[in-house]
C-alpha cells in the first residue's frame, strides 16, 4: 500500500503535516478528511509499496537511513508490547502511533500493511534492509518458528545497543584527534595563504639573500597558491577511486588485510571486528538460527573481508563435517584464545554462552585499546604540528632576524 506525506489544516485552523497509508491519494483525502483534516498537498512518498499486476513492487527505500539508531529502542518497545499479549499488527499501530521519524515511520506502516495482507513477519521487515538487515530479519524468523518472538526482540535489543555503544566508545575516543588535526591544518593553511606572503614581500624588497628554510617555504607557498587545485583534486580523486575500489571484493580484502597490520590500530580493528563475530553469533544461535545459516549472516556483517574469509571456509569444512573450532585456529586471524574458547565451548555444548564471554572479554579490551591509541596519537599528532608551525615560524623569522641584525650594524 502507498505511503504519502501530506501538508493540511485543522478544524481550529492550525498547520498539520504527516504521513498516511493509503491505497490511492482519494482514499488518502478521505481518511484525513474523517480526522478533520483539509488537505492542502499531498504526494506519495518514494519507498512506498505500490500494488503492479497483482505483484508487491518495492520502489526505493535506499533512503531510509533517518532514524536508524532508533530502532534498538523501538525494537524493545514491541518487544514489551509482545510480552504483555497484544497482537502484533495492534503493536505495530502503537509505534507507528508514537514515531516521529517520518522515513521510520513510513517503514512501520508498510510492515504493518503487510502483516495484515498475510505475510510474516520476517518476510515484511524484509522489504527494509536499511532498518532491518539479514542478522534482524533471521533472527525474527527463528523467533517467529519457536514461538519466543518477544525474548528474540528483547536479545535484538540488546545486541543492537551493544553494537551502538562499541561504535560511539571508539568514535568518541578518535574524536579528539581528528580534531586537532583539522585545527593544525586550519592554522598552518591560514599561515601559508595570509602571514608568509606578506613577509616574504618585505624581505624580498630588502634585496637580501633569503635562507635556505625561507627558499623552501616560499616555493611551497607559491605552488600552493598557483596550484592549489593540484592537491585539491588529487585528494578527491583518491577518494573516488576508494568509494569505486569498495565495490571489489579484492580490494576490500586487500584494504582489511592492510588496516589489520597497521601498528597498534591493527589491534584494535582486529579486536573490534572479533568482537562484533562473537556476539552476533552467540545472538542467532541463542535465537534458534541454525549454525550454517548464522555462519552466512555473521560474514556479511562481521565489515572485514579478511574475517570474512576464514569465516566461508568454516562455513565449507562444517559441511564436510568438522568442527568450528579447527578452521579458526589455522586461520591465522583469529586470536588463538578464541579458538580455544570456541572449541570448549563445542565440546561442553555451550558454545552460545562461551562466545558471549568472548564478546564480554574483548568489549573490556576495545575499551583499554581505544584509551591506549588516543594516548599515543594526541602526542604524536602535537609533534607533528609542533614540527610543522616551528618550520614557518623559524623560516620567517630567520630572514627577519637578518635585516635586524645588518639595519644594527648600519647604525653602529
Amino acid at each position: 500500500m502507498p505511503v504519502y506525506d501530506y501538508k493540511g489544516l485543522t478544524a481550529a485552523g492550525g498547520a498539520k503535516t504527516g504521513i498516511i497509508d493509503a491505497d490511492s491519494p482519494r482514499e488518502a483525502r478521505l481518511k484525513l478528511r474523517s480526522q478533520n483534516v483539509l488537505v492542502t498537498n499531498i504526494v506519495e512518498r518514494a519507498g512506498s509499496v505500490k500494488r503492479d499486476k497483482a505483484k508487491t513492487k518495492v520502489l526505493d527505500f535506499s533512503r531510509g537511513l533517518k532514524g536508524k539508531n532508533e530502532v534498538p529502542m523501538y525494537t524493545r518497545q514491541l518487544a514489551t508490547l509482545l510480552q504483555a499479549g497484544i497482537p502484533l499488527a495492534q503493536a505495530m499501530s502503537a509505534l507507528i502511533e508514537q514515531c516521529a521519524i517520518p522515513d521510520l515511520e513510513a517503514a512501520f506502516r508498510d510492515v504493518r500493511e503487510k502483516l495484515t495482507q498475510g505475510h510474516s513477519f520476517a518476510e515484511s521487515l524484509s522489504y527494509h534492509p536499511a532498518y532491518f538487515p539479514d542478522l534482524y530479519v533471521n533472527m525474527v524468523k527463528a523467533g517467529e518458528a519457536s514461538g519466543s518472538l518477544d525474548r528474540v526482540l528483547h536479545r535484538l535489543a540488546d545486541y543492537l545497543q551493544r553494537q551502538a555503544q562499541i561504535r560511539n566508545r571508539i568514535t568518541a575516543a578518535l574524536a579528539y584527534p581528528i580534531v586537532m588535526i583539522m585545527v593544525g591544518v586550519v592554522i598552518v593553511i591560514i599561515l601559508m595563504a595570509a602571514v608568509v606572503p606578506k613577509v616574504l614581500q618585505v624581505v624580498e624588497r630588502t634585496g637580501q639573500s633569503i635562507p635556505l628554510p625561507t627558499q623552501i617555504l616560499k616555493s611551497a607557498a607559491d605552488f600552493l597558491g598557483a596550484y592549489w587545485f593540484v592537491p585539491a583534486f588529487g585528494i578527491l580523486g583518491l577518494m573516488l577511486l576508494h568509494r569505486f575500489g569498495m565495490r571489489n571484493e579484492e580490494y576490500r580484502y586487500r584494504k582489511d588485510q592492510f588496516m589489520l597490520k597497521l601498528p597498534v590500530l591493527g589491534d584494535l580493528f582486529r579486536k573490534t571486528a572479533v568482537s562484533r563475530f562473537a556476539v552476533s553469533m552467540s545472538t542467532l544461535l541463542k535465537s534458534g538460527v541454525p549454525v550454517l545459516e548464522a555462519l552466512r549472516i555473521v560474514k556479511d556483517i562481521v565489515n572485514n573481508q579478511v574475517l570474512a574469509r576464514v569465516l566461508d571456509t568454516v562455513q565449507k569444512r562444517i559441511v564436510e563435517g568438522t568442527d568450528i573450532s579447527t578452521p579458526i585456529k589455522r586461520s591465522g586471524v583469529f586470536p588463538p584464545v578464541v579458538g580455544y574458547m570456541i572449541a570448549v565451548g563445542e565440546q561442553s555444548g555451550q558454545l552460545e554462552d562461551m562466545l558471549d564471554q568472548v564478546a564480554q572479554a574483548y568489549d573490556e579490551e576495545i575499551e583499554v585499546q581505544t584509551q591506549k591509541v588516543t594516548s599515543l596519537m594526541e602526542p604524536l599528532i602535537i609533534v607533528g604540528m609542533a614540527v610543522v608551525v616551528g618550520f614557518i615560524v623559524i623560516s620567517v623569522m630567520l630572514p627577519i632576524l637578518k635585516i635586524s641584525d645588518i639595519d644594527n650594524i648600519r647604525r653602529k
